[in-house]
């Protein structure tokens, strides 16, 4: 099932939730979000289950069904991310591998910092504040 159709769900399932529950829902994050979209399909399910609301509760179940691909990859928020790498660089360090060195691409508008006025390579030059006039 596509993204767009996802979409279309959680935002017909965020209207359902509004009107009968009043409750607000992010409906990009439960498109994209398998977690939160399994949170609010339970609380659609018991919520249908409560109030009598047949047509919330099988909103949810197409939802859950749009939302059950095979395999998908499960999702991790950025801080969780970025948090991963951060280890894992650490971890590289400590094991004494070296790191990467941050390298310029070279079509940087500010130009190397280590060329000189006339465009010529100063090799001896100090890189970044101390290269700067």
């Amino acid at each position: 099932m596509s993204s767009n159709e996802k979409l279309a769900i959680a935002a017909h399932l965020h209207v359902l939730m509004r009107r009968k529950t009043g409750r607000v829902t992010d409906t990009e994050c439960m498109a994209s979000d398998p977690a939160y979209a399994a949170e609010i399909i339970r609380l659609a399910h018991q919520k249908a289950a409560e109030g009598g609301h047949d047509d919330l509760g099988l909103l949810a179940d197409r939802l859950e069904a749009a939302m059950a691909v095979a395999f998908a990859p499960a999702y991790r928020p950025l801080a969780q991310r970025v948090s991963d790498a951060a280890r894992a660089h650490h971890a590289r360090a400590l094991d004494g591998q070296p790191t990467p060195p941050f390298e310029p691409s070279g079509n940087s508008t500010f130009g190397d910092s280590r060329s000189g006025t006339d465009g010529t390579q100063r090799p001896s030059a100090p890189r970044y504040v101390k290269g700067l006039r």
